[in-house]
């Protein structure tokens, strides 16, 4: 009775464990600050705070702003070794990069061009046949009638609107009479699942502290993935590696601090979503 008792208490807390980590990203990180051996994966830096400064320095102290620090930050992200049929049906190879904070892929990582519309569809548990609606209206520049849809999907009505309702639901998408659109301010999701990656990527010493945490787990980043690109797109490896980041801090007049980031790899800033959405 007692040996029954072990299995069931052991069973409860395995999947209480589970249900824990794929729903809480944030656990299964609180639980490596203390079993990892305190290193990272990262991208090598190609910018110092001090480069950042000498290049944007006027524009940051602007309203007579002046420099009081910085501090270094990691962001995580899921790197992916995967591969995938192309348009020309031939399979290809490549690395994914996908972001843990914000659930978008990147593009490239000289400009870290990103998608836009993963996250929605992360959140929203999108499946495959969403994804063949979301995919088919971006090939139409992001709207079109439902029988170009049926035309495009090769499916009958009584198939379709299942679909599209749930799609609807989600709200993945809107339907204007006739017309079905994404639902997504410039919506980007039409992508080769493959990042164009040409830098150095160190092992480095971190402090915890440093480290962003996760919004998004690598299980949802999966899902979404096998989603969005199908049944031939196969994740052969996976790990997590982390884009060094400048937050820097700019002192106003009042005592107000204005603080912006800074992509250690490309130099750029990082524009806040409340700025980066402005009409």
């Amino acid at each position: 009775m007692r040996i029954k008792n072990v299995i069931l208490i052991c069973a409860i807390a395995a999947g209480a464990g589970y249900w824990i980590v794929q729903n809480n990203p944030n656990a299964l990180s609180v639980l490596e600050q203390y079993i990892d051996n305190g290193e990272i994966l990262t991208f090598e830096a190609r910018y110092t705070p001090e480069r950042i400064m000498e290049q944007f320095g006027k524009e940051l102290a602007q309203g007579e702003r002046t420099f009081q620090r910085s501090e270094l930050k990691y962001y995580p992200y899921a790197i992916l070794d995967v591969k995938y049929s192309s348009p020309d049906k031939r399979t290809r190879e490549g690395v994914l990069l996908w972001s843990l904070v914000d659930g978008e892929m990147v593009i490239n990582c000289d400009t870290w061009d990103k998608t836009h519309g993963f996250e929605d569809a992360i959140n929203a548990q999108a499946s495959r046949n969403d994804f063949k609606i979301l995919n088919a209206l971006a090939k139409n520049k992001g709207k079109a009638s439902m029988e170009q849809l049926q035309r495009d999907l090769q499916v009958e009505e009584d198939i379709l609107q299942p679909w599209l309702d749930d799609s609807k639901a989600k709200h993945l998408v809107i339907q204007k009479g006739n017309e079905v659109q994404l639902h997504f301010q410039n919506p980007r999701i039409l992508v080769v699942p493959q990042t164009c990656i040409a830098q150095s990527m160190v092992t480095k010493p971190y402090n915890h502290a440093q480290k962003v945490s996760r919004n998004y787990s690598f299980n949802q980043i999966e899902k979404t993935a096998h989603a969005a690109f199908g049944q031939d797109f196969k994740i052969r490896s996976k790990k997590e590696l982390f884009l060094p980041v400048y937050s820097i801090e700019m002192l106003n007049p009042d005592g107000s601090v204005l603080t912006t980031e800074w992509n250690a790899l490309n130099g750029q800033r990082m524009i806040p979503r409340y700025l980066a959405n402005t009409p």
